[in-house]
C-alpha cells in the first residue's frame, strides 16, 4: 500500500478510507520540518518506512512551528476532527525555552491526552521527552525533563526517552540556529521515533 504523507492545511480535506489507520504527528517546528521542509522532516520518513513494510496507514503531520502547549491545547480540536489511531504529542520544547512554568506544561499537555482519549479512547498515544539546555538552570532543567517521564506513567503512554537523543547540541546534525535538526539529524530523529513506534504498528 503507497503511504500517505499529509500535512496539516489537508486535514479537513481528507475522505475516509476504509482499512486505512491513521498516525497523527502533533507538535512544533520539529515536526513541521522547519528549515528542511515537510518532505524531509521525520514524519514523512517514518512514513516512507511504513510505506516499506506496506502497512495500511497514513502519516499526518500535524505540526506548527513555534507552537507551545498552550498553543496546542487550544488546536487539538481541530486536529481531533479526522479519525486517530495513534497520536505522537511532541510539544513542550517552546515552553521550556521560554521559562514557562513547567506546571503550566504538564497541565497542558494532560489535557491534550484527554482530548485524544476522549474523542478516541481506542487511540494508542505517544509521548516525546524533550529537554532543554542547563542555561535555563539545573532545577528548572531537571523539573522540565522529568514532566515527560511523569505524563507518560501517568498515562500509560509509551515514552521516546529524548526526540533529539543524539541530534541536540552536535553543530553537524542542527541548522545554523543549533536548534533545528538538519536532514541528516531528522534521519536520526526518526530513528528515535521508531524504536518506540514500530511496535504499536499491527
Amino acid at each position: 500500500m503507497k503511504m500517505t504523507i499529509v500535512l496539516l492545511a489537508a486535514i479537513s480535506l481528507l475522505p475516509a478510507s476504509p482499512g486505512v489507520k491513521t498516525i497523527v504527528f502533533f507538535g512544533d517546528s520539529i515536526t513541521a520540518g522547519y528549515g528542511v521542509g515537510a518532505d524531509q522532516a521525520f514524519p514523512a520518513i517514518i512514513g516512507h518506512r511504513i510505506d516499506s513494510l506496506q502497512r495500511p496507514y497514513k502519516v499526518v503531520n500535524a505540526g506548527l512551528s513555534g507552537e507551545t502547549s498552550a498553543g496546542g491545547k487550544t488546536r487539538i480540536g481541530w486536529i481531533l476532527r479526522q479519525p486517530v489511531d495513534i497520536f505522537v504529542l511532541e510539544l513542550g520544547a517552546n515552553d521550556g525555552l521560554r521559562g514557562i512554568p513547567v506546571t503550566g506544561t504538564a497541565t497542558n499537555l494532560q489535557a491534550i491526552i484527554d482530548s485524544v482519549k476522549i474523542k478516541y479512547p481506542a487511540a494508542k498515544i505517544v509521548l516525546a521527552g524533550m529537554q532543554i539546555p542547563p542555561s535555563m538552570g539545573a532545577t528548572y532543567a531537571t523539573a522540565f525533563r522529568q514532566t515527560f517521564t511523569q505524563l507518560a506513567a501517568k498515562n500509560k503512554a509509551p515514552l521516546i526517552p529524548f526526540l533529539l537523543q543524539g541530534v541536540g547540541g552536535i553543530p553537524q546534525l542542527n541548522q545554523a540556529d543549533g536548534i533545528h535538526p538538519n536532514e541528516q539529524g531528522h534521519r536520526i530523529v526518526a530513528d528515535n521515533v521508531w524504536k518506540i513506534l514500530r511496535p504499536l504498528l499491527n
